[in-house]
């Protein structure tokens, strides 16, 4: 479900919601005609260079590069913002081509020290906890981890708007492994699944109110502790991972990390911030720099 029914909404946003909706489904059953290997460019094109800028998320890219690097020139913030957008429409369309992608997955090389530490806790019964953030694509290392007999699930969150949310959360259920919603039936079946040797997907890197303030990209941000502090209580591995865009904007590095250590949830949870800070730095127009990161009660 989605966060509010579409009944408790006023008109006029229930009627911007449909809008919106149907000029994305038709864009996707429009892109979805065409080859995989038009259709990726196509969708990434149309996000960076028409949807992007219509609807502010070009400018709010600008405004998050402009926080973390201040010295960097105006002209480069505006291209890696356009970089950014462009990884986003490829993603979306990816995700929603899920026959092609997990073809195109289901021999992928899978690379990093993680994949042996998973392996070994599978063969224990010890359970795996994935983590990444909106980087380069992460659903492609779900494809082919699920491809290769590893059922990887994932908590989502569902969208807001309640016409988009059914077809987005199918994308998802599609890849396969099980999947559960943010709430409290979804988090007990997400535990459920964890205590008994599974592996999850975990996404660490949007701001939570109330969270503690670690670094992230060297800026103050708030970030939550859960992802550490599940795999504290259930003994999990708990492994950084990515899926890579490669420069055909095609094709896939997939990387399972050296597995962090068992100390404490903060200290943990800033490994997690340090990895994914050092992939952002390398290759910083394939991150989600739309989303809100950074919020005033970050201090």
């Amino acid at each position: 479900m989605a966060k509010r029914p579409i009944k408790d909404m006023p008109m006029q946003e229930r009627a911007a919601h449909y809008v919106s909706n149907a000029l994305i489904s038709g864009l996707i059953r429009l892109a979805r005609a065409l080859p995989y290997h038009i259709r990726v460019p196509l969708i990434g094109a149309v996000m960076a260079n028409v949807l992007g800028p219509l609807v502010g998320y070009r400018r709010r890219a600008v405004k998050h590069l402009a926080h973390v690097f201040p010295e960097m020139s105006q002209a480069k913030r505006m291209e890696i913002a356009k970089a950014c957008l462009n990884n986003t429409g490829r993603t979306l369309i990816e995700n929603y081509s899920n026959p092609d992608m997990m073809a195109r997955m289901k021999d992928q090389e899978i690379t990093g020290p993680g994949l042996a530490a998973m392996k070994q806790a599978h063969a224990d019964g010890r359970p795996t906890l994935l983590v990444t953030g909106h980087f380069g694509n992460y659903e492609t290392t779900r494809a082919a981890l699920n491809s290769q007999g590893f059922p990887v699930g994932a908590l989502y969150r569902n969208m807001s708007n309640p016409y988009f949310n059914p077809h987005y959360v199918k994308t998802m259920v599609d890849l396969g492994g099980p999947m559960f919603p943010q709430g409290h039936a979804g988090t007990k079946g997400f535990v459920k699944h964890l205590r008994a040797g599974g592996q999850l997907v975990l996404l660490f890197d949007q701001h939570v109110f109330n969270a503690p303030v670690l670094d992230f990209v060297g800026k103050p941000a708030r970030t939550a502790l859960s992802a550490a502090e599940l795999a504290l209580r259930f003994n999990a591995v708990l492994i950084p991972f990515y899926g890579i865009r490669q420069p055909d904007g095609l094709t896939f590095e997939t990387v399972l990390e050296t597995p962090i250590a068992h100390s404490d949830a903060t200290t943990m949870t800033q490994a997690m911030n340090d990895s994914l800070s050092a992939r952002i730095r390398e290759n910083p127009g394939q991150w989600l720099w739309v989303h809100r990161r950074w919020r005033p009660d970050d201090a």
